[in-house]
């Protein structure tokens, strides 16, 4: 049991907070950096970054510069854009965001990457239903965290900030980068399943007229992943194995541009 409506067919998972826990490695790397960044410039009476409130509401699910843009606006702060080389820590929306991404990557690099066992287990019985299945996410860096957390080989096709910088995608909230997720998989939204974490990916998710929204509440906002778009909520993606409402895990394998199964495959 998948605990998805029939007409499903295919399968976009969010990557930090759906199926790695690389969202609290991102968390404690913003804040260092936000922190670093507010304490040369207010002094020791600087306010810290809150790594649930300003996490969550700011840069959660957002492209890198989007979520350094927000915060630095929630402060009041406006800087100047920058360059995409410019160094670590300067004081500009890539310097800073820069530094956050270095730090990302020494924290991965030194404490590896742990996955959400459930999620993991979801994704097998997917696989096992034949539904396809892609990574939908704004890191620069979800190939190597895949591999990194040996899951790579689960999915059909990613689609991350460097797919989005090349192709000229927005990012989340807007849907941008789920359809084109959708599109590589070759099924309509309309037949393909969101699940994420952030209230931004639900909203992107609710955006672009998915089929079925799962929001993943990891940490305690079941009513905003709602209040997002998401159709139903849930802790953690193997609770909708054991989902008696949904549709067997036998082969669904129709038709994904249409939804209608094929002569084989039940719907």
């Amino acid at each position: 049991m998948l605990g998805l409506p029939n007409t499903i067919h295919a399968l976009l998972f969010d990557l930090d907070g759906v199926l790695t826990q690389t969202a609290k490695v991102h968390g404690v790397a913003w804040k260092e950096t936000f922190d670093r960044f507010l304490r040369e410039r207010d002094g020791v009476g600087f306010t810290p970054f809150d790594p649930r409130r300003d996490y969550d509401t700011f840069v959660d699910g957002k492209p890198r510069l989007d979520g350094t843009r927000s915060f630095l606006e929630s402060r009041g702060i406006e800087l100047p854009t920058g360059d995409e080389g410019d160094p670590p820590g300067t004081a500009t929306v890539y310097g800073i965001s820069n530094a956050k991404n270095d730090l990302v990557l020494r924290l991965i690099h030194d404490g590896g990457v742990e996955v959400y066992p459930g999620s993991v287990r979801y994704v097998h019985a997917a696989r096992a239903a034949k539904l396809p299945c892609a990574v939908v996410s704004s890191s620069a860096n979800c190939e190597d965290v895949l591999r990194a957390a040996g899951i790579h080989h689960l999915f059909d096709t990613i689609v991350d900030g460097l797919v989005a910088k090349r192709d000229h995608l927005e990012g989340k909230p807007a849907p941008d980068t789920f359809l084109a997720g959708a599109k590589a998989l070759g099924v309509a939204p309309a037949h393909a399943a969101v699940f994420e974490d952030a209230l931004a990916g639900v909203a992107a998710g609710r955006a672009g007229d998915f089929g079925h929204v799962v929001g993943v509440d990891r940490v305690g906002q079941a009513e905003e992943l709602r209040g997002h778009g998401a159709d139903v909520v849930v802790s953690d993606l193997d609770e909708l194995l054991d989902d008696p409402s949904g549709d067997t895990a036998g082969d669904r394998s129709g038709d994904p541009a249409t939804g209608r199964p094929s002569a084989e495959g039940t719907a």
